[in-house]
Protein backbone atom coordinates (compact mmCIF):
# COMPACT_ATOMS: atom_id res chain seq x y z
CA UNK A 1 0.00 0.00 0.00
CA UNK A 2 2.95 2.32 0.59
CA UNK A 3 3.93 2.06 -3.10
CA UNK A 4 0.42 3.04 -4.18
CA UNK A 5 0.38 5.94 -1.74
CA UNK A 6 3.75 7.12 -3.01
CA UNK A 7 2.52 6.84 -6.61
CA UNK A 8 -0.61 8.85 -5.79
CA UNK A 9 1.46 11.51 -4.02
CA UNK A 10 3.82 11.68 -7.01
CA UNK A 11 0.84 12.17 -9.36
CA UNK A 12 -0.43 15.03 -7.22
CA UNK A 13 3.04 16.59 -7.09
CA UNK A 14 3.38 16.39 -10.89
CA UNK A 15 -0.11 17.88 -11.41
CA UNK A 16 0.61 20.76 -9.03
CA UNK A 17 4.01 21.42 -10.60
CA UNK A 18 2.44 21.51 -14.06
CA UNK A 19 -0.28 23.85 -12.82
CA UNK A 20 2.25 26.16 -11.16
CA UNK A 21 4.37 26.36 -14.31
CA UNK A 22 1.31 27.18 -16.45
CA UNK A 23 0.16 29.87 -14.05
CA UNK A 24 3.65 31.38 -13.93
CA UNK A 25 3.82 31.38 -17.74
CA UNK A 26 0.45 33.09 -17.98
CA UNK A 27 1.44 35.66 -15.35
CA UNK A 28 4.70 36.53 -17.10
CA UNK A 29 3.10 36.90 -20.52
CA UNK A 30 2.90 40.45 -21.73
CA UNK A 31 -0.49 41.92 -20.95
CA UNK A 32 -2.07 44.63 -23.04
CA UNK A 33 -1.39 48.21 -21.84
CA UNK A 34 -5.10 48.69 -21.09
CA UNK A 35 -5.08 45.65 -18.80
CA UNK A 36 -2.11 47.07 -16.91
CA UNK A 37 -4.02 50.26 -16.17
CA UNK A 38 -6.95 48.31 -14.69
CA UNK A 39 -5.80 44.93 -13.40
CA UNK A 40 -9.19 43.77 -12.12
CA UNK A 41 -9.71 40.04 -12.74
CA UNK A 42 -13.48 40.44 -12.46
CA UNK A 43 -13.78 43.45 -14.75
CA UNK A 44 -15.71 42.96 -17.96
CA UNK A 45 -13.21 43.13 -20.83
CA UNK A 46 -13.58 45.97 -23.30
CA UNK A 47 -15.12 44.95 -26.60
CA UNK A 48 -12.60 44.26 -29.35
CA UNK A 49 -9.74 43.24 -27.05
CA UNK A 50 -8.63 39.94 -28.66
CA UNK A 51 -5.46 39.67 -26.55
CA UNK A 52 -7.52 39.75 -23.38
CA UNK A 53 -9.97 37.20 -24.75
CA UNK A 54 -7.10 34.88 -25.65
CA UNK A 55 -5.59 35.30 -22.19
CA UNK A 56 -8.92 34.53 -20.53
CA UNK A 57 -9.34 31.45 -22.74
CA UNK A 58 -5.84 30.26 -21.80
CA UNK A 59 -6.60 30.73 -18.10
CA UNK A 60 -9.87 28.82 -18.46
CA UNK A 61 -8.11 25.97 -20.28
CA UNK A 62 -5.40 25.80 -17.60
CA UNK A 63 -8.12 25.72 -14.94
CA UNK A 64 -9.91 22.84 -16.65
CA UNK A 65 -6.65 20.90 -17.01
CA UNK A 66 -5.79 21.47 -13.37
CA UNK A 67 -9.26 20.37 -12.32
CA UNK A 68 -8.97 17.17 -14.34
CA UNK A 69 -5.49 16.42 -12.95
CA UNK A 70 -6.61 16.99 -9.38
CA UNK A 71 -9.73 14.87 -9.91
CA UNK A 72 -7.55 12.01 -11.17
CA UNK A 73 -5.25 12.42 -8.18
CA UNK A 74 -8.22 12.43 -5.79
CA UNK A 75 -9.54 9.26 -7.42
CA UNK A 76 -6.13 7.59 -7.00
CA UNK A 77 -6.09 8.56 -3.32
CA UNK A 78 -9.60 7.18 -2.84
CA UNK A 79 -8.52 3.90 -4.46
CA UNK A 80 -5.53 3.69 -2.11
CA UNK A 81 -7.66 4.42 0.93
CA UNK A 82 -10.31 1.89 -0.09
CA UNK A 83 -7.69 -0.79 -0.67
CA UNK A 84 -8.79 -1.30 -4.29
CA UNK A 85 -5.43 -0.48 -5.81
CA UNK A 86 -4.58 -1.47 -9.37
CA UNK A 87 -1.15 -1.21 -10.89
CA UNK A 88 -0.59 1.86 -13.10
CA UNK A 89 -0.63 1.26 -16.85
CA UNK A 90 2.69 2.97 -17.32
CA UNK A 91 4.44 6.27 -16.75
CA UNK A 92 1.98 9.07 -16.10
Amino acid sequence: MADATTAARDRIDRALTLLESKVKALKTRQASPQALADDDLFAIPAPGAPADAARIAALEAAGHQASAALAAAAEAIQEVLSGDVREPDGPA
